[in-house]
């Protein structure tokens, strides 16, 4: 009897040992990709890359927005929100590898983690200033970054003896149309702000390589504008606004109605962003820049398919997408 009981104690033990050094196993692979060195990252095709899909407000889940177009060794950024390096990380780009950001407007969505990607990728090290290209006032923007870190800066680049010109922008302001061609990436910008007293300035990218394009756009552009720079797009990458789970809200008694229906007309809905890439002939939708995030697809692609009938995809952060 008591060799029965001595040979189950022997196995509950193993079992549970097994157990013990399996959790460990893996909360140790967990530790280590959230530290290990990055190799660059390369891409064999035009590929988009959905870094962080949240929108202005925080979750730990969605990553403020930051969108990722990549081919070979090239990759640069569409805007820059909360929580960009941990974001490229997930996405396993390194945060040296990003050689320019491209911003769709100034809201602090977009912007809130520029410094960090400029300053924490310059650890890499970063050895070339990081391109950064906006509507007009990124010029001041940027300068107001660089002299609110002025004396870190400093002290980082005396002490670790890091290149002073990785810790630096190089600011270029888009007036009304902007080309460049980044290796065999040609890119292209159009102001698409509403014709609005007062609105802010405002962005829209196209990334090109051969016949296949990405459209990249911000928070509420103008439908029509947007409409004419996407035509004939592979991909429209749009945010995803739920205006009917603002009026569920309001109808359920909440209490800031009036700031919800200011905030809702910010924004495009949904179904608005499906009928500009119907009628811009765009053969897929991404929603990306997600509110509220949905708990399934279906919310948002089911009205979203009335009015598109290509390939639409609901965002996660870290995708790819290969057009």
């Amino acid at each position: 009897m008591l060799g029965r009981v001595g040979l189950l104690a022997f196995g509950l033990l193993t079992v549970i040992g097994s157990w013990y050094v399996t959790c460990q196993l893996w909360n140790y692979r967990e530790i280590a990709a959230g530290v290990v060195w990055l190799d660059t990252r390369e891409f064999e095709a035009l590929t988009l890359v959905t870094v962080g899909t949240g929108s202005a407000y925080e979750n730990p889940r969605r990553l403020g927005p930051a969108t990722a177009i990549a081919l070979g060794r090239e990759v640069v950024l569409v805007d820059a929100g909360r929580g960009v390096s941990e974001a490229l990380r997930g996405a396993e780009i390194p945060l040296r590898q990003p050689s320019a950001v491209y911003l769709t407007s100034l809201l602090p969505e977009n912007t809130v983690g520029l410094d960090d990607l400029l300053l924490t990728g310059w650890l890499s090290p970063r050895e070339v200033p990081l391109r950064l290209v906006g509507p007009p006032g990124t010029a001041a923007f940027a300068e107001g970054l660089a002299a609110a870190h002025l004396a870190g800066r400093d002290a980082l680049e005396r002490e670790l003896e890091l290149p002073a010109a990785g810790g630096a922008f190089a600011v270029e302001e888009v007036v009304d149309r902007f080309a460049e061609t980044r290796g065999e990436l040609s890119v292209r910008a159009e102001r698409v702000e509403r014709d609005v007293p007062g609105a802010l300035p405002q962005l829209a990218f196209r990334f090109e390589v051969g016949p296949k394009s990405i459209v990249v756009s911000g928070v509420g552009p103008d439908p029509e504008a947007l409409g004419r720079f996407a035509e004939g797009a592979w991909v429209l990458v749009a945010e995803g606004f739920l205006k009917n789970a603002v009026d569920m809200a309001i109808e359920a008694g909440s209490d800031d109605a009036e700031r919800l229906r200011r905030e809702a007309d910010l924004h495009l809905d949904l179904e608005e962003v499906a009928a500009i890439a119907s009628r811009a002939g765009a053969l897929g939708l991404v929603y990306t820049r997600l509110r509220p995030p949905p708990l399934f697809d279906s919310q948002y692609t089911e009205p979203a398919s009335q009015h598109f009938g290509g390939q639409i995809a609901i965002a996660e952060d870290g995708v790819d997408f290969v057009p």
